[in-house]
């Protein structure tokens, strides 16, 4: 007769992913909320325009730029910043619902909002840098996938060397040569990352249950 399952409560984290244009963060983490039913996508706020197939609400809130500096002000975003022309940022209030109901949140965003979340919720932010295999074969990629005009493509490269720049104030580095290796790394380190002692706040009182002998 099989025992009953031990559950201990745990606070979910925020797992961000970051990389330059092209070099495949977008592909991991759309496999990562495929694969993972735990893990949720964080929804932004954006003043760029929808690109096709995408949906307000579910892949970004769309917002105009007046509506986000009032967000700015009020203080409703964990994090935001400009990147090639246009602004993000990450309403404050839904992350801390889904942190605090146990629920992991992943986090599609650049170097200057990584450092933001960093300075204000770090005991909660696992963070990871995805690297190209090559300059050459990041460009490839740009010109592949066929959404951006050659002169965003040339604009985003000579972005791509400051952004790489920042890898080392990541806790994980992992480089996207193979799509499936890759993904199979971060599934790692999200395993490993949820086991964390601080993030079980459910130990305190399941350890005191054993020591009393029950």
């Amino acid at each position: 007769m099989s025992s009953k399952a031990v559950s201990i409560a745990r606070r979910g984290l925020m797992l961000v992913l970051s990389s330059p244009s092209g070099a495949g963060k977008t592909t991991i983490s759309r496999r990562l909320l495929a694969e993972d039913p735990d893990l949720h996508l964080s929804v932004s706020v954006t003043t760029r325009a929808r690109r096709p197939g995408e949906v307000d609400g579910t892949h970004y809130h769309f917002i105009s730029s007046e509506d986000f500096g009032l967000m700015v002000n009020r203080q409703e975003l964990l994090e935001h910043a400009k990147v090639f022309d246009y602004y993000y940022g990450t309403p404050k209030e839904q992350v801390e619902k889904r942190l605090s109901a146990g629920q992991d949140i992943l986090f599609d965003i650049d170097w200057q909002g990584t450092q933001q979340l960093r300075q204000r919720a770090r005991d909660d932010l696992v963070s990871v840098f995805i690297l190209p295999p090559s300059t050459r074969d990041l460009e490839k990629r740009l010109h592949t996938r066929a959404q951006d005009s050659a002169e965003v493509v040339a604009k985003r490269m000579s972005k791509a060397a400051d952004e790489i720049s920042h890898w080392a104030e990541y806790d994980y580095v992992v480089i996207n040569e193979d799509v499936e290796h890759c993904l199979a790394q971060v599934h790692a380190i999200l395993r490993a990352e949820r086991l964390k002692r601080h993030r079980g706040v459910g130990l305190v009182d399941f350890v005191k249950t054993l020591r009393e002998g029950r």
